[in-house]
Protein backbone atom coordinates (compact mmCIF):
# COMPACT_ATOMS: atom_id res chain seq x y z
CA UNK A 1 0.00 0.00 0.00
CA UNK A 2 1.52 3.04 -1.27
CA UNK A 3 0.53 6.94 -2.13
CA UNK A 4 -0.16 9.52 0.13
CA UNK A 5 -2.77 10.36 2.85
CA UNK A 6 -4.75 13.31 2.67
CA UNK A 7 -6.94 14.84 5.07
CA UNK A 8 -9.51 16.78 3.64
CA UNK A 9 -13.16 18.17 5.23
CA UNK A 10 -12.78 16.16 8.00
CA UNK A 11 -11.75 12.65 5.84
CA UNK A 12 -8.91 11.32 5.92
CA UNK A 13 -8.22 8.89 2.63
CA UNK A 14 -5.55 6.95 1.24
CA UNK A 15 -4.46 8.80 -2.46
CA UNK A 16 -2.19 6.63 -4.60
CA UNK A 17 -1.45 9.61 -7.21
CA UNK A 18 -0.91 12.09 -5.18
CA UNK A 19 -0.94 14.30 -8.26
CA UNK A 20 -4.60 13.89 -8.48
CA UNK A 21 -5.42 15.45 -5.72
CA UNK A 22 -3.35 18.99 -6.30
CA UNK A 23 -5.92 20.72 -8.92
CA UNK A 24 -5.25 24.54 -9.13
CA UNK A 25 -6.99 26.51 -6.78
CA UNK A 26 -8.69 29.65 -7.62
CA UNK A 27 -9.61 32.36 -5.26
CA UNK A 28 -13.25 33.36 -4.86
CA UNK A 29 -14.57 36.78 -3.28
CA UNK A 30 -17.48 35.42 -0.92
CA UNK A 31 -20.28 38.30 -1.00
CA UNK A 32 -20.27 38.30 -4.71
CA UNK A 33 -19.49 34.42 -5.34
CA UNK A 34 -16.87 36.36 -8.07
CA UNK A 35 -13.60 34.17 -9.33
CA UNK A 36 -10.94 36.50 -9.14
CA UNK A 37 -9.24 36.08 -12.42
CA UNK A 38 -6.84 38.95 -12.67
CA UNK A 39 -5.33 41.74 -10.84
CA UNK A 40 -7.80 44.50 -11.88
CA UNK A 41 -10.94 42.52 -10.66
CA UNK A 42 -8.58 42.05 -7.19
CA UNK A 43 -7.50 45.59 -6.83
CA UNK A 44 -11.49 46.35 -6.71
CA UNK A 45 -12.23 43.87 -4.50
CA UNK A 46 -9.44 45.35 -2.15
CA UNK A 47 -10.44 49.07 -2.71
CA UNK A 48 -13.66 47.92 -1.72
CA UNK A 49 -12.30 46.66 1.42
CA UNK A 50 -9.97 49.81 2.34
CA UNK A 51 -6.79 47.86 1.31
CA UNK A 52 -4.23 50.74 -0.76
CA UNK A 53 -1.98 50.26 -3.12
CA UNK A 54 1.67 50.49 -2.53
CA UNK A 55 4.34 51.63 -5.29
CA UNK A 56 7.28 51.01 -3.61
CA UNK A 57 8.59 47.97 -5.39
CA UNK A 58 7.99 48.28 -9.02
CA UNK A 59 8.61 44.05 -8.83
CA UNK A 60 5.33 43.52 -7.02
CA UNK A 61 2.34 44.48 -6.86
CA UNK A 62 1.67 45.67 -2.63
CA UNK A 63 -1.44 46.66 -0.79
CA UNK A 64 -1.48 48.05 2.58
CA UNK A 65 -4.73 48.92 4.89
CA UNK A 66 -4.01 51.88 7.27
CA UNK A 67 -5.94 50.22 10.17
CA UNK A 68 -3.29 47.25 10.24
CA UNK A 69 0.14 46.36 9.52
CA UNK A 70 -1.31 43.70 7.09
CA UNK A 71 0.75 44.25 3.59
CA UNK A 72 -0.12 42.17 1.14
CA UNK A 73 3.04 41.27 -1.54
CA UNK A 74 1.88 39.34 -4.75
CA UNK A 75 4.02 38.72 -7.74
CA UNK A 76 3.36 41.44 -10.81
CA UNK A 77 2.60 38.85 -13.32
CA UNK A 78 -0.60 37.51 -12.76
CA UNK A 79 0.44 33.78 -13.83
CA UNK A 80 3.15 33.56 -11.02
CA UNK A 81 -0.19 34.24 -8.55
CA UNK A 82 -0.01 31.00 -6.26
CA UNK A 83 -2.36 29.60 -3.81
CA UNK A 84 0.35 30.74 -1.03
CA UNK A 85 -0.33 34.74 -2.11
CA UNK A 86 -4.17 33.52 -2.10
CA UNK A 87 -4.48 32.17 1.33
CA UNK A 88 -2.42 35.34 2.84
CA UNK A 89 -5.32 37.29 0.75
CA UNK A 90 -7.47 35.00 3.25
CA UNK A 91 -6.14 35.06 6.47
CA UNK A 92 -6.07 38.95 6.05
CA UNK A 93 -9.48 39.48 5.25
CA UNK A 94 -11.33 36.51 7.00
CA UNK A 95 -14.90 36.22 5.71
CA UNK A 96 -14.20 38.41 2.47
CA UNK A 97 -12.53 35.01 -0.03
CA UNK A 98 -12.19 31.47 0.20
CA UNK A 99 -9.58 29.46 -2.04
CA UNK A 100 -11.39 26.76 -3.83
CA UNK A 101 -10.59 24.04 -6.12
CA UNK A 102 -10.83 24.20 -9.62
Amino acid sequence: MSGVWVFKNGVVRLVENPGDCHGRKMLIHVSSNDIITSYAILERKLSSLGWERYYDDPSLLQFHKRSTVHLISLPKDFNKFKSIHMYDIVVKNRNEFQVRDM
